[in-house]
């Protein structure tokens, strides 16, 4: 059965005590609208509406699922209540807050915490339409991914894992500060065993463990998502997939291509994550942070310090016994750099 598109739950909705505002995003697994509480808060609010297994028609607030489906769908069912649950136990920054999730319509809502700001995607997508260079600078990188990785490790301490870290489910707040949205873990279980639900993962973000039905998977498949997404924000378009890397591997053309724009040790950074052995790559977040943060200046910025200080210590050497004139020109000198 080919996916469909779902007509989302109509504006101005009551249900479970919070009115739909409007829909803001939709995808093959959910749809997510934004809404308000009975205190008038805004809310997040998730729905459990697979497109593959279930059709809403407009008007309708009760999907038809067909005989076929339907187990299929109620194990999905069962799989997102559970990522609720799971997520709900998680109070970090770096997180998504969930607050509830109810049954209704035959499916299963997810209500989140609501903030304003856009997703790193449409961050790396903006910069890229101005032609900035480098796309996004190795600070912002370097600052937004660590407190990334600590939500991250915030999760896999909670026995979950993401699987489907992207830099379109990184959400950046007004302050910069990112928030991870969007786990995969409930599409990952029903993967395993229920091909109509295949493929689960985004091409280019997805380890090469994410192709296969016994993939081990663990915290270095969410280690190749945080390469692959830092990889994204330096190019403007994500990795090669990994199923075409098995057969003619380009990465290393790319790799070269970032030299002179970003450190060699953020490249190496990037390189270690994107390996295609799972062994090869960081076990741990935490040992991926400690890497990132070895991460030094990029050259260019360090040969000017030098210069400076190069520029400065002979001024002091040599300018006391000259004229005024000749520490005017040095001084003139190095603020042309």
């Amino acid at each position: 059965m080919a996916a469909q598109n779902n007509a989302p739950l109509p504006d101005g909705l009551e249900i479970a005590g919070y009115r739909i505002v409007k829909k803001i995003a939709s995808g093959g697994f959910s749809i997510v609208y934004l809404a308000s509480d009975e205190d008038g808060n805004a809310v997040a609010i998730k729905e459990y509406l697979p497109s593959s297994l279930a059709l809403r028609q407009q008007g309708e607030l009760v999907p038809s699922i067909s005989s076929e489906n339907l187990p299929v769908y109620r194990i999905g069912l069962k799989c997102f209540f559970e990522e609720g649950r799971a997520l709900a136990r998680i109070a970090h920054p770096n997180v998504v807050s969930v607050l509830n999730f109810f049954r209704a319509n035959e499916t299963v809502y997810m209500v989140m915490a609501y903030e304003s700001g856009r997703s790193l995607q449409e961050h790396i997508l903006r910069r890229r339409d101005k032609g900035e260079k480098p796309l996004v600078s190795e600070r912002f990188i370097r600052r937004m991914f660590n407190l990334v990785m600590n939500g991250l490790r915030e999760v896999h301490t909670n026995k979950l894992l993401h699987l489907d870290l992207k830099p379109a489910n990184i959400y950046l707040r007004l302050d910069g500060t990112p928030i991870l949205l969007d786990f995969g873990a409930a599409r990952q279980t029903l993967k395993t065993d229920l091909p109509k639900l295949y493929p689960m993962y985004t091409p280019g973000f997805a380890a090469p463990e994410l192709y296969s039905k016994n993939g081990n998977l663990g915290p270095w498949t969410d280690i190749y998502s945080i390469g692959a997404s830092i990889f994204a924000c330096m190019v403007g378009a994500p990795p090669q997939p990994a199923d075409q890397r098995k057969t003619m591997d380009k990465m290393e053309n790319h790799y070269r291509k970032l030299e002179g724009l970003y450190s060699p040790e953020l490249i190496e950074v990037v390189r270690m994550c994107l390996k295609m052995d799972a062994l090869d790559r960081p076990q741990s977040v935490f040992a991926l942070q400690k890497a990132l943060s070895a991460v030094s200046v990029p050259k260019k910025e360090l040969s000017l310090m030098e210069k400076t200080k190069h520029k400065i210590s002979t001024m002091l050497q040599f300018g006391r016994g000259a004229g005024s004139s000749r520490d005017d020109t040095t001084i003139h000198d190095s603020s042309q750099m």
